[in-house]
């Protein structure tokens, strides 16, 4: 245990503050168990603070012009870019994911920074003359006022950046809202927005857990919220802002399937693979968790994906080397193997058990597990596990393939193995999940695309960054003119 750990502050107004908190929860290494911070479950009183902060904020950085605002994401771009290894770091410690993970993760985020400097260029509007005699027409974008996220503990970093930039570039004012399993890069993070010089209020953080949850969903000043996490949780974050006339984009969970026709190269393809589906421990929503191979394809598949799962190297993230590291909590590890439970009572063939892996480390560790003989039906098929278990479901032909992507509920992401452009098309006109990889088995869009499922994993009407989020986060204003 740290001595004396840190109870976690929240930022409100541009100060940091403590919270009205009768309770703290336990931040740990997941590696290591070891307790690294409190973060306080602030009341809805907290949350109330930052959002007259945010509201009061807001009439004098919407006038800020657009260029103006962009400066300030011009410097922190910098600052994040000057402390990028020591985020890294921060991320790996309170996460568990592997360095190399965690590196990427907080690129990702940079670069939802780097399109919003843009901002000058995205938010213009557009304008028609004469649409009819003497009248003109223009469609002005402007910011609608505070925005909140709610954010997971699995890139407990980078999703927040997924709406932040994009939503104070356009005008509005910000609450975020970090996972209390995993707070601590959110402190980082807005200790460099406090050092680019943000104007107080205009982004503002609250630690907490579901009470600071429900209060954004409800709170009158809140314009829109931004969610990702499980799909039962989007559903009630979905609801709640219907409810409340707010608008929302609710990123849910998925179950994503992996095709591997006959003719895919099967060398270049079972790296990739593996890493899709235990890549930061499986805990991620484009996780590649049923691996479908096609035909002839099933066994050298199952043989060749079995032995890479086996020699995957087990640890603290933050040791060189290390390929898998610990799920999030204890709490999680033991949900990941009572589903590894279930699968073995569902009549599934357990062919890697990562129930017991020997590790030095006494974090919440799950070894890589492989199951045979997958039943669409079966559980371990249908629900998300977001854990270190691939399901192996062979089939016939790719009729068969797009049949089980049609029956889910679930439609996040796909991807598709084949040296065959009819079939890549096919899977791509086909397939309802709105992110697809032809020989990617992450298929991650770029920040200056649209990030986003389908069905059950998506519920709302614009997506997260991308050129979706400029529409999200603002108005658009018409205005038709005559001058005599």
């Amino acid at each position: 245990m740290t001595a004396n750990p840190p109870v976690l502050k929240n930022y409100i107004g541009g100060k940091w503050v403590a919270a009205r908190a009768d309770q703290t929860l336990d931040v740990r290494n997941p590696a290591t168990t070891e307790i690294l911070a409190k973060v306080p479950l602030s009341k809805a009183t907290d949350m109330d603070d930052a959002v007259r902060a945010a509201r009061e904020a807001f009439p004098e950085w919407r006038k800020t012009p657009p260029i103006e605002r962009a400066r300030y994401f011009f410097r922190l771009k910098n600052l994040l870019e000057e402390r990028f290894e020591d985020l890294s770091r921060t991320l790996t410690t309170e996460h568990g994911k592997t360095l190399p993970e965690s590196r990427g993760s907080v690129k990702r985020g940079i670069e939802c920074v780097e399109v919003a400097t843009g901002i000058p260029s995205l938010m213009m509007g557009k304008v028609l003359e004469d649409v009819a005699r003497g009248i003109d027409c223009e469609a002005i974008r402007r910011p609608l006022g505070v925005f909140a996220c709610i954010a997971p503990f699995n890139f407990p970093f980078m999703v927040p950046l997924w709406f932040l930039p994009f939503a104070v570039a356009c005008g509005n004012t910000f609450v975020v809202k970090p996972s209390e399993q995993a707070p601590m890069s959110q402190q980082d993070l807005f200790a460099l927005l406090d050092e680019a010089g943000f104007p107080p209020g205009v982004v503002n953080l609250v630690n907490g857990a579901k009470d600071a949850a429900q209060r954004i969903l409800e709170h009158p000043d809140i314009e829109g919220v931004s969610f990702v996490g499980s799909s039962p949780v989007a559903e009630h974050v979905y609801a709640e802002c219907g409810k409340y006339g707010k608008r929302v984009q609710a990123l849910g969970g998925a179950k994503n399937f992996i095709i591997i026709m006959p003719d895919a190269n099967l060398e270049r393809s079972v790296d990739n693979i593996a890493e899709s589906v235990y890549g930061c421990a499986g805990e991620r929503c484009l996780a590649g968790t049923v691996l479908v191979p096609v035909g002839d394809m099933y066994e050298p598949f199952r043989d060749k994906f079995v032995e890479r799962a086996r020699a995957l190297k087990m640890g603290n993230g933050l040791d060189s080397g290390v390929e898998l590291g610990p799920v999030i909590s204890e709490a999680h590890k033991k949900r990941v193997l009572e589903y590894i439970e279930t699968g073995i009572k569902e009549g599934a063939e357990l062919l890697l058990d990562g129930r017991n892996p020997s590790v030095k480390e006494k974090g919440y560790f799950v070894g890589p597990t492989v199951f045979d003989k997958v039943k669409p039906d079966m559980v371990i098929a249908q629900e998300e596990i977001f854990g270190p278990v691939a399901c192996l479901l062979p089939v016939k032909t790719l009729d068969d393939a797009l049949d089980l992507i049609h029956s889910h509920d679930l439609a996040n992401a796909t991807s598709i193995y084949t040296t065959s452009g009819e079939s890549a098309r096919r899977l791509r006109y086909e397939a309802e999940p709105s992110m697809m990889g032809v020989n990617i088995g992450v298929a991650a869009p770029m920040s200056f695309f649209s990030f986003g499922g389908a069905k059950g994993s998506f519920l709302g009407d614009l997506k997260a960054h991308g050129w979706e989020s400029i529409d999200f986060f603002t108005d658009r204003k018409v205005v038709i003119s005559r001058w005599f």
